[in-house]
């Protein structure tokens, strides 16, 4: 392969279409462990008849895929993991069940393009799964002498745990649940589910419980939601081919230059090498040459040799 073929060749390769676009989800996701999640993978309609795939792992082409919309169950999903396609929204969601801290990573939406000059289109996300606590509503709002009931969400493991409500700064003001996860006095109720939630009714309400504090005792150490007055958070955000796919376009960018440079390398180096060979034996067979007509051993050879010339055009030969 000469040079002017592999650059057309590199040229090529970078031009193939498919390779950066077509599918796109939502942003980053933080999940308490033994709850679950959707994600919707939006994609083009072009690709509405491929098989959909969900993978895990840093980069697509080494993940290990979780579901695919051609195979329902996979060992490595272990049911946890369902995939459903649907062609006419164009969009395939993806549910996983009773996550875990082990769970947590990158996750892949992909579509199975197939073929050597094609690569899958895909988009990326991170899901990060924790335990701990969390408020379904940072921010609430109630008028004076009204109630308002704040949910909040615990993974699996403070399931047993003391459940506590506090006012911000005031650590002796706390009321906590009793076994069978209850509280209730004239300004707070507290009820626990003892599965995942539990629910604080703040009774007739005033200026002073603009902050408060959710807290739940556990081994070893205490777990805390502050409540404060932010806007509310915003739904997610779709991304189209945007921060989170510049990140997928820019490992698999970098990969695709690595192997690319890798294959030059090893086509250019021999090239090089039988080049250089090739200078250094005409340059030494010059030297030689030289070092013969100036020896004084080999002149009166010299002098003595004849020039023979032939003539193409006839069978003639003459010498001098």
């Amino acid at each position: 392969m000469t040079p002017s073929d592999l650059i057309f060749s590199l040229v090529l390769i970078t031009r193939l279409p498919g390779c950066f676009c077509g599918v796109t989800t939502v942003e980053d996701h933080s999940v308490l462990e033994g709850e679950s999640v959707v994600i919707p993978c939006h994609y083009e309609p072009q690709y509405a008849g491929y098989v959909k795939y969900w993978c895990h792992g840093k980069m697509k082409d080494f993940c290990t895929s979780l579901a695919r919309s051609d195979a329902p169950w996979t060992p490595a999903g272990q049911g946890k993991v369902v995939l459903f396609d649907d062609p006419v929204q164009q969009v395939f969601t993806v549910t996983m069940k009773n996550l875990q801290e082990a769970d947590s990573g990158w996750y892949w939406c992909g579509v199975e393009v197939g073929g050597v000059w094609s690569a899958d289109v895909t988009a990326s996300l991170h899901i990060n799964v924790f335990q701990g606590l969390s408020v379904v509503n940072r921010m609430l709002r109630g008028e004076e002498g009204s109630s308002i009931t704040v949910q909040c969400l615990y993974s699996q493991g403070l399931r047993l745990t003391e459940k506590r409500w506090c006012r911000s700064g005031d650590w002796s003001s706390c009321v906590l649940t009793d076994s069978e996860g209850r509280y209730e006095d004239q300004a707070v109720e507290i009820r626990d589910n003892l599965t995942n939630a539990f629910t604080v009714t703040l009774k007739s309400l005033a200026q002073k419980d603009t902050v408060l504090v959710a807290k739940m005792t556990s081994t070893p150490e205490d777990t805390e939601s502050k409540f404060v007055p932010t806007p509310p958070s915003s739904p997610p955000r779709l991304i189209s081919n945007g921060a989170e796919h510049h990140r997928t376009l820019w490992e698999y960018s970098l990969m695709v230059c690595g192997v690319l440079f890798i294959v030059l390398v090893l086509v250019l180096l021999p090239w090089k090498i039988q080049v250089q060979y090739i200078k250094n034996k005409r340059k030494r067979q010059a030297e030689e040459l030289k070092a013969k007509q100036s020896d004084p051993q080999c002149g009166d050879d010299w002098k003595n040799s004849s020039v023979i010339l032939f003539n193409s055009t006839s069978d003639k030969m003459f010498g001098f």
